[in-house]
């Protein structure tokens, strides 16, 4: 058995004269010149629109009830391996019987979940069947948020053995549903190939394995064209995080601002925004609490250097006659910009896909922006499980 402790209960606790700092430098931020051009999206962080978020953060963002609401759940560290694990624990209506655990990406936190978890554990509470009800666990990434830092990058395979013992060995549960996106996807999908003992089916909204041979068909070429075309748009911080990240953490460092440019951007990027605005899509208030705990916990550094550890752990594509083989949902949010999912037969190939969702709109972050649909597709999939 690895090395693992007992939960330790956990609470979020901000310093009234840090969060002043950081305000202190916000306020005080040297704004560059910005282009004014019609879309101010296309260079970067809009400069209007992030003047907009730093007077509202300034000026009027709770951050002493953004704790509160960052403490309205159960949640805890055990120490696993090498790290402080931070994880909510949320026993609901399952009472103890049906575990799941969701990982959230980058640049989002356990805070994505926000929006599901009353739902998911406690089912009745909103028109809903208590046989439908999971015990959450939702963990923070290691060097994300409140779990503890590595001391170099390491990446999602790494990760998904953590958090394996984290819900057999530290919670006790030796069968599991598991579910992620962004970097949580990859996460889950490693639980899924490497712990399939444990966790018994997963549930994705980005597909992360890439089967050996690349495409095979019209479709599958015409999905890589693309894929490959959006990132040379706007895959920059995808190349930097991936090769130089300490480069950015130079200059992010002690910039509040800066960070919280970096991480808007994405959210602007990889929304749905075809009917809403960033503002109506994320509100200031959860988008700046989602940053503050970047801000807060000094993670921004170590939160990139989780891309250059997807590289050195050997990357996301399969070798001839490699395949995840436990059951595998996929819910495809269709307006995602650049993550767009792949045709389904690229998919099988990497994954026992048992299920696959067509959703009528979100994007990336889609616990974040469609709670409601998030939720029911993810009651539907278990469902469906023996």
């Amino acid at each position: 058995m690895s090395k693992s402790s007992k939960p330790q209960e956990f609470e979020v606790h901000w310093k009234k004269s840090k969060v002043r700092e950081v305000l202190d430098l916000v306020k005080d931020y040297p704004w560059p010149p910005a282009p004014e051009v019609p879309d101010g999206w296309a260079y970067g962080c809009d400069g209007g629109w992030l003047r907009g978020l730093c007077d509202y953060w300034v000026d009027d963002y709770d951050w002493k009830a953004a704790v509160d609401d960052l403490n309205r759940f159960p949640q805890f560290t055990a120490r696993v391996e090498d790290f402080d694990l931070h994880f909510l624990h949320v026993v609901g209506e399952a009472g103890g019987k049906r575990p799941l655990i969701l990982t959230h990406g980058w640049p989002g936190s356990h805070y994505e979940f926000w929006g599901v978890i009353e739902k998911l554990a406690f089912p009745s509470r909103f028109g809903g069947e208590a046989k439908d009800a999971f015990d959450l666990v939702i963990p923070s990434l290691p060097g994300f948020g409140f779990s503890s830092k590595p001391k170099a990058p390491i990446g999602q395979r790494t990760t998904a053995r953590l958090f394996n013992t984290l819900m057999t060995e530290v919670l006790g549960y030796e069968t599991y549903l598991a579910q992620g996106g962004d970097w949580g996807a990859l996460v889950t999908s490693w639980l899924g190939h490497d712990h399939g003992a444990h966790a018994k089916a997963i549930h994705l909204n980005m597909i992360g394995f890439r089967p050996a041979g690349g495409p095979v068909n019209d479709a599958e070429i015409a999905w890589i064209q693309r894929q490959n075309g959006m990132m040379d748009v706007m895959g920059a911080y995808f190349r930097l995080q991936a090769s130089k990240p300490q480069s950015l953490a130079w200059m992010g460092a002690g910039n509040p601002v800066g960070q919280a440019a970096w991480i808007a951007e994405r959210f602007h990027d990889w929304s749905d925004l075809r009917e809403k605005s960033l503002d109506e899509a994320h509100p200031k208030d959860r988008l700046l609490t989602n940053i503050m705990i970047y801000v807060m916990t000094g993670s921004f550094t170590t939160g990139a250097w989780y891309y250059r550890g997807l590289l050195e752990e050997g990357g996301v594509n399969f070798k001839e006659g490699e395949r995840c083989e436990t059951p595998t949902a996929f819910a495809n949010f269709p307006g995602e910009p650049l993550y767009t999912a792949p045709p389904k037969s690229w998919a099988e190939r990497a994954y026992n896909i048992t299920r696959w969702s067509e959703m009528p709109r979100g994007g990336h972050f889609a616990a974040m922006e469609e709670p409601d649909l998030f939720v029911d597709d993810v009651r539907a999939w278990a469902r469906e499980l023996p």
